[in-house]
C-alpha cells in the first residue's frame, strides 16, 4: 500500500527568476492558487496519507505558508470573513499530512531523496516533482493502480515530438505491456534524435522502491558535484527491478519556466 509521498521542494528556481529571487516558486499563485496545492490536492485523491517536503532554509517560507496560525486567527477574529476562515481550514487539513526535512546543500535529486531515508515506513512510496502539473486525470491514482496491478515500480511518461527529444530524459522500451504502459529497457537524458530510442518522455511522477535508498547511498557525484535519482534507477533495472513506464492521459502543464508558469493559469482558468 502505498501512503507516502516525497516532494522535492529545495531547488532554487532560477528558471524563473526574478521571481524567486524573492519568493519560492512552488508558493507563486497560478490561477489564484499556490501551484503546491495543485500537487497536494492529486497526492490526497490519489489515496496518499502523509507527505513529505524536502526544503531547504532558503525556502523557508514554505513551511511558514503552513503554519501561519497567529496570523490566520487575528485576521478571522477581527474580519469574520467566512472566505478566509475556509482557505484557513484548508491550510490546517494539509499541516497535519506535512513533515518536512532539509537538503540545504543543492547536491541533486537523488541526495533529495536520500534525506527522508528514515520517514519511509513501506516497501514503496511515491516522488512528485512540483514543475510538473498535471490536471484532469489523476495521475498519480493510475500510477498507483497500475503499481498493484504488476507489484512493481512506475514512472509517467508523456510522448513528445520526435523532433524535441533532446530536451527530455527518454525511456527506452523493453516491451510493451498495454496501450499505455511499457517495461522501461532504460533511461538516456537528453539523447541526439538519431539516438534516441523512444519518443516517450520522463515526466515528473515516480512510484519508487525503499530498496533505492542503498543504491542513493553508494551512488557517486556526477561531474557537477549532484546524485541524481536516474542513475540509481538505472542501476536497480540493471538488478533486474522491473520499473513500468505510465503513458498518462492527463493535461500536462510545464510551470518551472516563466512561459510555462503563464500558461499553465491560463489553462487552469478554463476548466
Amino acid at each position: 500500500m502505498i501512503k507516502q509521498a516525497i516532494i522535492p521542494l529545495a531547488g532554487l528556481g532560477t528558471r524563473l527568476l526574478p521571481l524567486t529571487s524573492v519568493f519560492a516558486k512552488e508558493l507563486l499563485p497560478i490561477n489564484g492558487r499556490p501551484g503546491i496545492e495543485y500537487i497536494i490536492d492529486e497526492c490526497i485523491e490519489a489515496g496518499i496519507t502523509e507527505i513529505i517536503f524536502i526544503i531547504s532554509k532558503k525556502k523557508i517560507m514554505i513551511k511558514n505558508y503552513f503554519y501561519n496560525d497567529v496570523f490566520f486567527n487575528k485576521i478571522i477574529k477581527k474580519k469574520k470573513d467566512k472566505r478566509i476562515f475556509n482557505e484557513y481550514k484548508k491550510i490546517l487539513k494539509y499541516k497535519k499530512m506535512i513533515k518536512f526535512v532539509y537538503q540545504n546543500k543543492p547536491l541533486g535529486t537523488g541526495d533529495a531523496v536520500l534525506k527522508t531515508k528514515n520517514l519511509i515506513k513501506n516497501k514503496f512510496f511515491l516522488m512528485l516533482l512540483p514543475d510538473d502539473l498535471i490536471i484532469k486525470k489523476n495521475c498519480s491514482k493510475a500510477m498507483i493502480s497500475i503499481h498493484k496491478k504488476y507489484k512493481s515500480s512506475v514512472m509517467a511518461s508523456m510522448k513528445v515530438n520526435k523532433k524535441t527529444v533532446s530536451r527530455w530524459g527518454i525511456y527506452g522500451i523493453k516491451k510493451k505491456i498495454s496501450k499505455d504502459n511499457f517495461v522501461i529497457k532504460n533511461v538516456v537524458e537528453k539523447p541526439s534524435i538519431k539516438k534516441a530510442q523512444s519518443n516517450n518522455a520522463v515526466i515528473g511522477r515516480y512510484i519508487l522502491p525503499a530498496s533505492i535508498f542503498k543504491k542513493l547511498a553508494k551512488q557517486t557525484k556526477n561531474q557537477g558535484g549532484e546524485i541524481h535519482i536516474t542513475d540509481s534507477i538505472q542501476s536497480m533495472i540493471k538488478d533486474n527491478h522491473k520499473f513500468i513506464g505510465h503513458n498518462f492521459s492527463g493535461k500536462y502543464l510545464d510551470c518551472g519556466t516563466m512561459a510555462g508558469y503563464i500558461k499553465s493559469s491560463m489553462d487552469i482558468s478554463k476548466i
